[in-house]
């Protein structure tokens, strides 16, 4: 905190510098100035908190200066000390601010107390401000999410639609008189792996970019909303109701600058205009079908109605047709049996007019119920195991490439990595050779470099999290992360020994960016520092 002092005698400044009390009251700096008019230069460069002033003074005095900071800087605490016991300047300093009118000669415990005043008062003030600007990050936080969740019961006709729109006029700008208005989709649930697993962790990253691309050309024309739909989360749903233009001009833009931003050419279903507020739902059921109910062998198309989509297939292929195939298969233990029960039924998609999203969602809800069945049934025939309650995992998302369109590389790999999983618990192989631990242990060994979680393990071995974590722990008497660490720095001491290599370049080898942290986990497991490791090394050398 930082106070100034305003007299133009030197003595009597000198004299309350030794008086104050300043530690006490929290005060670190304090400032001097003769006159007002050099006062205000301080003011403006230092902004003390805490101004004490003589009222009689050349070039500008202490009643000019009191009138200068309550018009200026009407928060900055004023003490007034002076020789003049008068009542017009007692009034003046009470009605420009002033906290406290103390006579001359200065009396010690009458200047600290007005100190301690002082002080206290900016501290309250400073907590006021410092809460207050809390309250408005949180709010501009929370702005965007209160829009999405509005805009959510909206289309899901959940509160009371004439008070949502009323708040969406009062708060977001939404246009008194909406004739007609169309929603469009874009579903997160139908990006590449590759995409989604970039922000594996950081998802409202994503959420936040879609909306905002979408944001930045609708409501900046104000020709409508983009948002995250809090009821159905992977979904960005985007308000339109600029019916001038056609609705394919208008989401060809935000198709556009999503693919500059993200790299991708994301589909997007669309409903038809239908009229504000009471068709907005029926608009948006129709837009989310669309997107489902898309052909995933389109090449070009990337906008999506129910009119284009075409008639739904008459004969939709199940997955549980193919269920005993895929069930030898996994209880041979052969990966010849098992690429063949996936190419059967790789051929059995081929021949479909089309396949859509929708199917493939449904296929992986019935991949789920088979394998649980399969866990159950392997439980009944065998004495109960740990192994049965493995989750195998399915993949995070759909078989799909960077265009939106089915993958049967993807797909196939997928279906492979299911069954193989699926046939190492079925057929309860424990030896070390064998069991699916030690793989995964083996593959640590060998990517060891990589930047590996236990989540992108489940993934890849098509095993839940809990269960690798579970029989990690079990089979090595350690967690996964401390097995990768152990492993590292095994690989990080013999790097060592090459005196060429620099610290950081080691650690960036064995899978550490970031030295220090390095250096830590090296200490930890090995009880020094690898500049100590290697000085050692040395040592022994010579």
């Amino acid at each position: 905190m930082k106070v100034l002092i305003v007299d133009d005698e030197k003595h009597v400044r000198e004299a309350i510098k030794l008086l104050g009390e300043w530690e006490r009251h929290g005060i670190t700096d304090i400032l001097e100035a003769a006159d007002g008019k050099s006062a205000t230069e301080m003011i403006e460069e230092h902004a003390p908190q805490i101004v004490m002033t003589d009222m009689r003074m050349p070039r500008m005095d202490g009643t000019q200066l009191m009138e200068w900071l309550s018009g200026s800087h009407s928060g900055i605490k004023t003490i007034v000390i002076s020789g003049y016991d008068d009542f017009d300047l007692v009034r003046h300093a009470i009605r420009h601010g002033g906290m406290d009118y103390i006579l001359k000669p200065v009396d010690p415990a009458a200047l600290n107390e007005a100190l301690a005043k002082a002080a206290a008062a900016c501290r309250e003030e400073e907590l006021k401000r410092r809460q207050s600007s809390r309250q408005s990050i949180e709010m501009n936080r929370m702005r965007p999410h209160y829009a999405d969740k509005l805009l959510s019961d909206l289309i899901g006709g959940h509160g009371r639609r004439e008070e949502i729109l009323q708040q969406l006029r009062e708060e977001y700008g939404l246009p008194e008189h909406i004739d007609r208005c169309a929603a469009a989709v874009i579903s997160t649930a139908q990006l590449d792996d590759e995409l989604l697993e970039k922000f594996a962790r950081m998802k409202q990253l994503l959420y936040f970019t879609l909306t905002n691309i979408g944001n930045e050309l609708l409501s900046a024309k104000r020709k409508g909303f983009a948002f995250h739909h809090l009821a159905n989360p992977e979904e960005i749903v985007l308000l339109l109701w600029d019916d001038s233009m056609p609705l394919s001009s208008l989401l060809e833009d935000i198709h556009r600058g999503i693919d500059a931003t993200l790299h991708r050419s994301v589909h997007i279903g669309a409903g038809s205009f239908q009229p504000f507020p009471e068709g907005l739902a029926r608009s948006y059921q129709e837009a989310h079908r669309a997107l489902w109910q898309r052909s995933l062998q389109d090449p070009a198309a990337w906008l999506h109605t129910l009119s284009a989509a075409g008639p739904a297939a008459p004969r939709p292929l199940r997955l549980s047709a193919h269920e005993e195939q895929f069930r030898l298969a996994a209880l041979s233990g052969s990966r010849e049996q098992i690429s063949a029960a996936v190419d059967g039924w790789m051929q059995a998609v081929r021949q479909l007019d089309r396949v859509t999203p929708e199917q493939l969602v449904q296929w992986n809800a019935e991949w789920d119920w088979m394998l649980k069945q399969w866990m159950d049934q392997g439980a009944e025939a065998a004495a109960p195991s740990p192994d049965k309650d493995a989750l195998l995992e399915l993949p995070r998302s759909l078989p799909l490439d960077k265009h939106g369109r089915l993958s049967y590389d993807l797909w196939t790999s997928q279906y492979e990595g299911r069954l193989t999983a699926a046939s190492r618990i079925l057929t309860q192989k424990h030896s070390r050779e064998n069991h699916i631990i030690h793989d995964i242990a083996a593959y640590l060994e060998s990517h060891y470099a990589e930047d590996i979680s236990l989540q992108e393990m489940a993934a890849r071995f098509f095993l839940s999290r809990e269960y690798i974590s579970r029989r990690f722990k079990q089979e090595f008497q350690v967690n996964l992360s401390d097995f990768l660490a152990r492993i590292r720095i095994e690989k990080a001491k013999l790097l060592l020994h090459n005196p060429q290599l620099r610290i950081s370049q080691i650690a960036e080898m064995v899978g550490y960016q970031d030295e220090k942290y390095f250096s830590k986990v090296f200490k930890k497991q090995e009880g020094r520092t690898p500049n100590e490791f290697r000085k050692d090394l040395a040592a022994q050398t010579h």
